[in-house]
């Protein structure tokens, strides 16, 4: 039984592309399995550019896409509240059509007063759905699960914390604990050789802790893979165990820093097989 959870917030930015996700069906399936209210923020992207470098008919063209774009965002919304109602989920929806950082704001609004965000996984770092990832993730003060693509439904029976004892995975795990009090198995998997971890608190140690808090839970250390990096290696020890849900800590670094060298977090976005609960 999956307690703890009451307030679940999903949000969908519609650009007029007609992308794939997976997102609102997977905070669906959580909200039922839960019995926790659910939020739809189903927002169209306002595309705003001067009058001076367009003219007239630059402008009617704008205005042209605004609407087709925020007429789709209101079907998406309407559809949500319908597929809701249906599954016996308490829902509200909107879907306003904001420019790019107002609609940030809306959404870290909603994200603060809820007890997680649901978003889809997007794999371009200069994509509008991936700063909207990485505010949440920085600015809401809330977990955050990213849906990869093919992950339609919740379903976290076995779930795997990616522990380094840094400070951002102890919140992620004390994040997730509604999760892994209900998962049938959690294992707490630590990298070595990927970066110094002997004066970081081992998961030995943080086994006892769950345990106290009615998780099931092993440990287990294991190398970095020999042809791979921590990602690669995670997503094999998570996939081995079976995991439906992957735990993890986000790290944030300068964006030159993230060019140049990228990162656990940045690889995790844009590479993960599966959905994944962040915090900071």
């Amino acid at each position: 039984m999956l307690n703890g959870i009451k307030s679940v917030l999903v949000a969908i930015t519609e650009e007029g592309r007609h992308e794939e996700g997976f997102a609102l069906s997977y905070a669906l399936s959580l909200a039922q399995q839960a019995n926790a209210h659910l939020t739809v923020q189903a927002a169209a992207s306002r595309f705003s550019i001067p009058y001076s470098m367009v003219g007239d008919f630059g402008q009617q063209i704008i205005s042209t896409e605004n609407r087709r774009i925020a007429a789709l965002a209101e079907e998406l919304a309407v559809k949500a509240k319908v597929d809701a109602d249906l599954a016996g989920v308490v829902c509200a929806v909107e879907s306003p059509q904001l420019d790019y950082s107002n609609l940030t704001l809306r959404f870290l609004d909603h994200a603060r007063v809820h007890d997680l965000s649901i978003l889809d996984a997007e794999r371009a770092t200069v994509d509008m759905d991936r700063g909207l990832i990485e505010s949440a993730l920085f600015e809401s003060g809330r977990p955050v699960i990213i849906v990869p693509p093919g992950r339609p439904s919740f379903s976290a029976n076995r779930i795997v914390i990616a522990w380094d004892g840094s400070a951002s995975a102890t919140r992620a795990t004390a994040d997730a604990l509604p999760f892994l009090r209900a998962a049938e198995a959690v294992e707490i998997l630590s990298i070595v050789g990927e970066k110094d971890l002997s004066t970081s608190v081992p998961g030995a140690d943080l086994a006892p802790h769950l345990s106290r808090h009615g998780v099931n839970v092993s440990v287990r250390t294991i190398p970095v893979l020999e042809k791979g990096d921590v990602v690669d290696t995670i997503q094999h020890a998570a996939a081995e165990f079976r995991a439906g849900l992957l735990v993890s800590g986000a790290y944030r670094h300068s964006r030159l820093r993230q060019w140049l060298l990228g990162g656990v977090t940045q690889s995790l976005l844009k590479n993960g097989h599966m959905p994944l609960l962040m915090c900071h």
